[in-house]
């Protein structure tokens, strides 16, 4: 190499390294903060520019440069992945009275007259694991089972919320985050008119939406994609030097990893249940769906006292809002015939959206008693009024009241458990 292309090679260097700086500040401050500084077609020309740089000279590619977010050959399938410390669910509580029998329960075993509370939305989404060594984002997982997953690391460096570098000056050797990916109402929204406007199937709502994207084998078609990440903890906190789980929140959004503005500390049995109502009255008008709120004791050493119980912390637990509801009209019933000739009656209706999932159809079935036949909703007998019941993460349908279609409304509700 001469001397010319030493110095060229140089200043690409020092270029390149100016570029990701500027292009991760950005991504950060409009995928975490929601406070962009710079117009998405400024954006656009840094990583340009980049990008042109990283071809000319691919000697200065490196795993965690912003333009290696997308890439690779499809896989035949995920690996699996065992996590180093389990990803346990946790209990819910569905009433007042479960969660002061989770606080009675936490003090008892303490042995202290209040506990303070690190309080955060529920999100309705999947389940993840990040994996960071020296900083840099060395592998990401689902949830699975609790104990293994299936390596989707290609997939979640296209989600720009997830840093492919922390950005502190002294980031931990290893480091594992927990977190889920969501979509936001509004993304999702625009999806959905994207798929009626080419004549294509509608997508039943932002989780399993957000799910099957992070689960495709072509990272590019998860690119599409527009997901998001929070942060709500870490895999084994013991090598951290922090006493409160708010602390370790409070650092991670300084390392760049998006956590709840929603977030707070709380005393007590009223703290909690001021909480609750709070984020209730605030639900509709989140960009993202919640199914309830989290409470985890906020202090590291009583969580690590307190310990688990067969598969869920004793330390936390889930506060489920009650069932989403709305009512529609049924416009009409039509028959559908299946690919085997099998006919299908179903109801249609005004399009009602509960839970940023849109009903507009029901499945149903004949019933007849020998003179008189009518249509109720597949699989459930009927009542004194039409409803059925969807859970907020898991198709398909499940119908739970319904009578004749002379009824003129249909009351639709969708259950939070």
């Amino acid at each position: 190499m001469s001397r010319s292309e030493e110095r060229e090679l140089a200043e690409a260097k020092l270029r390149v390294e100016e570029l990701r700086e500027l292009i991760n500040h950005h991504s950060y401050r409009y995928h975490v903060l929601d406070d962009p500084e710079v117009a998405d077609v400024e954006y656009d020309e840094l990583v340009r520019e980049l990008q042109s740089l990283e071809d000319r000279f691919p000697e200065l590619v490196t795993p965690d440069s912003p333009t290696q977010r997308v890439g690779g050959a499809p896989l035949e399938e995920f690996p699996q992945v065992v996590h180093r410390t389990p990803m346990l669910s946790l209990n819910n509580a569905f009433a007042e009275e479960d969660v002061a029998g989770f606080d009675r329960r936490a003090r008892e075993a303490l042995g202290k007259d209040e506990i303070e509370y690190a309080a955060e939305p529920k999100f309705d989404g999947l389940a993840i694991s990040l994996r960071y060594e020296g900083g840099r984002f060395v592998q990401g997982a689902t949830r699975g089972d609790g104990h293994t997953g299936e390596d989707v690391t290609a997939n979640l460096k296209t989600v720009r919320a997830i840093p492919l570098r922390l950005r502190g000056a002294k980031p931990p050797a290893s480091l594992e985050v927990r977190g889920e990916v969501i979509m936001y109402k509004a993304d999702f929204e625009r999806i959905n008119a994207r798929q009626r406007e080419r004549g294509e199937k509608e997508f039943v709502n932002p989780r399993n939406t957000a799910a099957g994207a992070l689960r495709q084998l072509d990272p590019k078609m998860t690119a599409e994609r527009p997901l998001r990440f929070f942060a709500y903890g870490v895999g084994d906190a013991g090598g951290l030097p922090f006493k409160r789980h708010s602390e370790i929140l409070a650092w991670m959004a300084e390392e760049g990893l998006p956590v709840s503005a929603a977030r707070a500390t709380v005393k007590g049995l009223p703290g909690l249940l001021a909480y609750y109502r709070s984020m209730g009255e605030k639900r509709e008008r989140l960009p993202y769906a919640i199914d309830g709120v989290v409470y985890k004791v906020n202090d590291l050493s009583d969580q690590r006292a307190l310990g688990f119980v067969s598969r869920a912390p004793r330390f936390a637990v889930a506060h489920k809002y009650a069932p989403e509801e709305a009512t529609t009209e049924v416009l009409d019933i039509e028959v559908q015939v299946g690919r085997t000739g099998t006919l299908t009656p179903v109801a249609r209706l005004a399009p009602v959206s509960v839970g940023g999932a849109s009903a507009a159809l029901i499945v149903m079935r004949a019933v007849s008693d020998g003179s008189n036949t009518s249509f109720v909703p597949s699989r459930v007998a009927p009542y004194p009024s039409i409803a059925y019941r969807r859970p907020l993460t898991t198709p398909p349908l499940t119908y739970v009241r319904a009578v004749g279609i002379e009824t003129s409304g249909v009351h639709v509700s969708l259950d939070g458990s």
